[in-house]
């Protein structure tokens, strides 16, 4: 049977695509089991053991990988993972993410979330991959999930997928150029994880060579920073804060507002102003700390604190002091008070009343704030950059499948 082209193609190649069902180009569709005593099992070292957080979009994440001991392995021989195995998201948040399976990762197992896909000679393994991230690939993983039915993909639906298949060295050709671009994006985030590595380094450099030759002392937070107080008569736009992107948007950031529907009472925030949030995240159990980037003048909710820095050099070395978690945990911890249901308890004038390192003159406080923010000019040039990369390959995704 036969269909159309996608959009783009090498000029090489002019043959028309065959319609096929992943089932007819596959030998193994099957997923694994979880082992028996949960997590109690997960082990630092031995067998790789793939969960659904470990598949990113068309590559491994390993950071947090786990594994198995030998027992339990052999228990889940029927799983275990061979190279080029095409591993996809099957239940939860991230259905439908798919990821090959790499040289670190073989003779491994995935437990009942994850469905290996065995690929025969038919069907380059990274093409299906590839495939599978494409929007005809998500547009069928979506029907089977449509009318409300969440209970994940069925091993039977997963074979009944359809695909557009090209020769083998077409696929080949496709797979290669999108493994050159998925390589460029991760060496772009290792780029951008070096710069901002080195933002921390330079802080605590500086923050030991200072105590130590007594250019540092420790200082209050009131002596630098001072309680904006200034309600939202004026209606302006709410914003949250993020880890990663500081003061934002709300409906930018979370795309839709979660404000009351009367904001008169929300804080005022101006450009500069340190905001702190008291709402538990990740790292930062005791909340985030972050500076202003908005120029104009916007409102928060009446549950984050808002700080006027006495000059905006020290809001600077603020914001990124406050990014490291640790320096925001030895912060905060002594501040905090933990009430019902491990809700954090902390005033706005509490916030002010412990003590950073902060260096005697202002020329240092000037010189540590315009490198860090050259920095991070630069961070967000390749942030910019790795944006533009991923939208590339979002792009042929669109164009090079059918």
């Amino acid at each position: 049977m036969i269909r159309d082209v996608p959009n783009l193609r090498f000029p090489e190649f002019t043959g028309e695509w065959k319609k096929c069902i992943i089932g007819e180009l596959t030998t193994k569709v099957g997923s694994g089991v979880t082992p028996r005593g949960g997590e109690a099992v997960y082990k630092s070292e031995g067998h790789p053991f793939v969960r659904s957080q470990n598949i990113g979009l068309g590559h491994l994440i390993l950071d947090d990988i786990a594994y198995i001991d030998e027992d339990t392995h052999q228990r889940q021989k029927n799983t275990e993972l061979q190279l080029d195995d095409v591993l996809l998201n099957i239940t939860g948040a991230s259905i439908g993410r798919s990821a090959l399976v790499n040289q670190q990762i073989v003779g491994g197992n995935v437990n009942q979330h994850v469905c290996i896909i065995r690929a025969n000679k038919k069907l380059i393994p990274s093409f299906l991959c590839n495939f599978l991230l494409s929007q005809y690939g998500q547009k069928q993983i979506e029907s089977f999930q449509a009318g409300g039915n969440r209970q994940g993909l069925n091993f039977e639906q997963i074979k009944s997928i359809k695909i557009g298949l090209p020769s083998v060295e077409e696929q080949k050709k496709i797979a290669d150029l999108l493994l050159l671009i998925e390589q460029r994006i991760t060496t772009q985030n290792k780029i951008i994880e070096k710069y901002e590595s080195l933002i921390q380094a330079i802080i605590y450099q500086k923050k030991m060579d200072g105590i130590r030759e007594g250019n540092w002392q420790k200082t209050e937070l009131s002596k630098v920073l001072q309680e904006r107080t200034e309600k939202n008569i004026n209606g302006y736009t709410v914003c949250s804060v993020s880890v990663s992107q500081g003061v934002i948007n709300q409906i930018e950031y979370l795309g839709r507002s979660f404000a009351a529907k009367e904001t008169s009472h929300y804080n005022i925030v101006k450009y500069g102003d340190i905001v702190y949030t008291k709402s538990p995240t990740g790292d930062f159990p005791y909340g985030i700390v972050k500076r202003s980037y908005i120029k104009n003048a916007v409102a928060v909710s009446p549950l984050y604190g808002v700080y006027k820095p006495i000059n905006d050099n020290i809001g600077v070395f603020l914001h990124f002091y406050f990014m490291q978690s640790n320096n925001a945990f030895n912060y905060l911890h002594p501040l905090i008070q933990k009430g019902a249901k491990n809700t954090i308890n902390i005033t706005n004038a509490r916030f002010l009343e412990n003590s950073i390192p902060l260096p005697k003159t202002e020329d240092e406080v000037v010189y540590i704030a315009n490198a860090l923010t050259s920095i991070q000019t630069k961070i967000d040039l390749e942030k910019s950059l790795l944006c533009s990369y991923e939208k590339e390959k979002q792009y042929l995704l669109r164009q090079m499948f059918i």
